[in-house]
């Protein structure tokens, strides 16, 4: 089965927007886990937009409470410290996260648009120092990859673990054309075969951006999908079904057969 980590980002925004507490990340957090889930994404930013260095403390102590349950550290690995925040590798230094997935983006960005370019050996060589890094400190490492299999064959290069393949072309395609359209049919088999093209290669597959309760099923039905990180849908659904019913939601699909 398709393991499913929350990205608890939403709440925590939702936070921000007012100050104080509410909704409080962890109390979320620990309700999504009581709930099936099995793990916690975070996108921790410089500008603290939504997750701080202080959630992500807190989050690793609830994780301990959940022997099965992981914590997943998602971002840029040069994001360098500033004031409020300690800089990527600190905060997988000091968490120990169980899974760290290494994400291009800038600060700027609202949200990850696009996965590694592995066209240049000196990309590969930064990318494959940090990876040594974080397995050193005990993490399972992942990387935000866009469904190229060249990209594919040369993040394996890297001594990755797994990598998450970029969702977002495949969800819009179903939000503008339907899930039977031969344009969504297309994309789908665009994924399908870079996820089988990794795992022959010896990459676990994750996968994640606007996956939903429309466009999931038929998502992970390709199969060799191992995690899926879903937060922005998840959550904008909770605000209609209750967060606790809606995780039993994402949980009964990715417990269907295929």
């Amino acid at each position: 089965m398709t393991a499913l980590s929350v990205n608890v980002n939403k709440i925590a925004l939702l936070r921000n927007a007012r100050g104080g507490v509410r909704p409080d990340v962890v109390a979320c957090a620990r309700a999504v886990l009581d709930a099936g889930a099995a793990g916690i994404t975070v996108h921790p930013r410089p500008d603290a937009r939504h997750i701080r260095a202080d959630d992500v403390y807190a989050l690793k102590e609830l994780i301990g409470d959940y022997p099965r349950a992981e914590l997943n550290i998602e971002g840029n690995p040069t994001a360098a410290p500033r004031d409020g925040y300690p800089g990527f590798d600190r905060l997988v230094e000091d968490v120990r996260p169980d899974q760290c997935t290494l994400v291009p983006d800038d600060d700027e960005q609202l949200t990850s648009d696009h996965g590694w370019d592995f066209s240049d050996d000196a990309t590969v060589a930064k990318v494959d120092d940090l990876v040594a890094r974080y397995r050193t400190w005990g993490a399972r490492v992942s990387l935000f990859m866009d469904p190229v299999p060249e990209q594919i064959t040369a993040a394996k290069r890297t001594g990755a673990d797994r990598i998450e393949l970029y969702t977002g072309p495949y969800a819009d395609a179903v939000a503008d054309h339907g899930l039977d359209h031969p344009q969504s049919a297309a994309s789908w088999i665009t994924y399908r075969d870079a996820a089988r093209h990794a795992n022959d290669i010896g990459l676990g597959v994750n996968a994640g951006h606007d996956l939903d309760l429309v466009n999931l099923a038929r998502f992970v039905s390709m199969g060799g999908i191992a995690e899926v990180s879903i937060g922005h849908a998840l959550v904008a659904d909770a605000l209609e079904f209750g967060l606790v019913p809606t995780v039993k939601r994402y949980l009964q699909i990715l417990e269907a057969p295929t």
